[in-house]
């Protein structure tokens, strides 16, 4: 055996204790183990700089100072990867710019297409009235950074709903897609796609007869459990070529490494994909077979020293 692969690698993590409670499950550390791989916890009230030494550093926190040990280290450690650098993650905390990279992608399709939903940033609530955009609407806080505020969204039926709601915040076209999300998990060269329930269809009958503003967690009650599981079930995946292709192009063109895209398939146009977000470091531990897939890529990162 080479000195490269029986050697253990140290990777640091510096995640929040509910990510590391989610992530950091016995099943990964123990699999990281048998490849060699020790993930170690990184003690934010120290100086990351005393800390170590790593073979890699991953992390989820967005605070100043962070940032500020991150380039200290990095200037004493320049060979040690981090796993992202913050102001590239800073893009995904922005609802805006977090999908105007999307619509900058060429990605060689024959046939089919790839998007984003139409939407508007709405900075002053005098503006809601001069949209240009069609009923439903999805209605989500501008910042996309983690707090409780961030993940407060609503579905938005009228014009006496928008009347509601208070900006800063971005406005999105609701496109029909089947009640079926697929969420792209991408970790370096490794990606997958599963699917997952989402918003219920919503026809123009079925518009009549709503009004104002509804949360997400209540929306789901407008459809028939049992026509959403099988919705899911019947739903079929993406062709491999644009998951792969469409996770490529976004992380070479946004620098990043761990991320996963929600992507809707639009109900009147099988061949229309639309990305409706992008988040950093998402929940792995929600995808089968998470322990190999995460493991793997640390192992790419640790062996090669590249991000």
């Amino acid at each position: 055996m080479s000195e490269v692969a029986s050697r253990r690698h140290h990777v640091g993590y510096a995640l929040e204790a509910k990510k590391v409670q989610s992530f950091l499950q016995i099943s990964l550390i123990d699999y990281a183990k048998q490849r060699s791989i020790d993930l170690v916890q990184i003690d934010v009230s120290r100086p990351l700089i005393e800390q170590g030494p790593f073979d890699c550093v991953i992390h989820k926190l967005y605070s100043d100072d962070w940032k500020k040990q991150l380039d200290e280290f990095s200037t004493k450690h320049p060979n040690v990867p981090i796993i992202d650098r913050p102001e590239l993650i800073d893009r995904l905390q922005n609802r805006v710019s977090m999908l105007e990279v999307v619509t900058q992608l060429q990605i060689p399709l024959e046939n089919e297409t790839i998007g984003i939903p139409k939407q508007v940033v709405v900075n002053e609530s005098i503006a809601f009235q001069n949209l240009d955009l069609k009923f439903p609407l999805i209605a989500k806080p501008l910042l996309a950074d983690g707090s409780a505020s961030s993940h407060k969204l609503c579905m938005v039926f009228d014009h006496d709903g928008l009347k509601t709601l208070s900006a800063p915040l971005v406005l999105q076209e609701f496109v029909n897609h089947g009640g079926v999300i697929f969420k792209i998990y991408v970790a370096g060269q490794h990606v997958n796609c599963v699917k997952r329930k989402s918003l219920p269809d919503i026809t123009q009958e079925k518009l009549t007869t709503l009004g104002g503003t509804l949360p997400f967690s209540q929306i789901s009650n407008l459809s028939v459990r049992e026509e959403e599981n099988s919705n899911i079930e019947k739903a079929e995946m993406p062709p491999p070529s644009l998951v792969k292709e469409l996770a490529r192009a976004l992380r070479e063109a946004m620098g990043l490494n761990l991320f996963n895209m929600d992507v809707i398939r639009d109900a009147a146009d099988s061949g229309r994909y639309l990305v409706i977000d992008i988040n950093y470091f998402p929940g792995y531990a929600k995808m089968p077979s998470f322990e190999p897939f995460f493991t793997n890529f640390l192992l790419d990162v640790v062996q090669n020293k590249t991000a």
